[in-house]
């Protein structure tokens, strides 16, 4: 992935990185366009923006933190894609407050649903930001990541609170509203007028390894890469994984 990030970092974000980036030269050959609009939903900091832009393409980033978008700001000068990438203050369930509807190439909306009170109108209205034979990538928190690494915690009646409860919640003190399953997410984009091109699971292993074995055995960062990039299309992996990743794309 673009913009240097840490051997740590790279395993979270590095199969939907290729997924996206994958994607998103298909959206360049049907469009016959070099750049594309992309708007990013949740973007934050940038972690997904800065890379796009990178690629050519120019990002509408959306986020409801002034902060974030400062720092959005600094990042995309420091990139030297400031020209190309726009931060607005919003929300999802207000999208259409700050950007116009059916004006963007591609949306990503990356963990925003597990916050938002109407997981399924925020999908509508990602897809609605699209263009005709527009591209929608969906990352959000897993159920099955979350109940395993409660109970590998050995905190078993939490790995079963969430296992049991429909927000697959552990307890009061999680931090996360919403986690989802594969079929639910995939529910979400098809109900919402898209064709579900693509579902991976992401760190299904990342999160569950020493970080001290990853750090210091030589080779270990590429071969735990390799290893997620090999089980994230497999659906037997997509129980266990802490993030799911579905990609929708409209058919003219």
């Amino acid at each position: 992935m673009s913009d240097q990030p840490r051997p740590r970092a790279s395993l979270r974000t590095a199969v939907v990185w290729e997924v996206l980036k994958e994607a998103l030269d298909r959206q360049v050959e049907a469009a016959g366009r070099d750049a594309l609009d992309v708007l990013d939903t949740g973007g934050g900091t940038g972690n997904f923006a800065v890379p796009v832009a990178r690629l050519g393409h120019r990002v509408t980033v959306v986020d409801p933190s002034p902060n974030a978008l400062f720092a959005l700001e600094r990042r995309a000068a420091e990139a030297g894609v400031a020209d190309r990438v726009r931060g607005v203050q919003g929300d999802i369930l207000g999208l259409f407050d700050v950007v116009e509807r059916g004006g963007f190439d591609a949306v990503l909306c990356h963990g925003v649903l597990e916050y938002v009170d109407e997981p399924a109108e925020g999908v509508r209205n990602a897809v609605a930001a699209l263009r005709p034979s527009g591209a929608l990538s969906l990352l959000a928190a897993g159920l099955g990541g979350a109940v395993l690494a409660r109970a590998l915690a050995g905190h078993f009646t939490e790995a079963r609170q969430a296992l049991t409860d429909p927000a697959g919640r552990w307890g009061e003190g999680d931090p996360v509203p919403r986690r989802f399953t594969a079929e639910q997410l995939s529910e979400l984009v098809s109900g919402a007028g898209l064709e579900v091109g693509a579902v991976h699971g992401v760190r299904v292993f990342a999160d569950l390894v020493p970080g001290v074995l990853v750090d210091t055995e030589p080779g270990a960062v590429d071969a735990l890469l390799k290893l997620e990039a090999a089980a994230a299309e497999l659906p037997a992996f997509h129980s266990v994984a802490t993030q799911l990743h579905v990609l929708g794309e409209k058919r003219p």
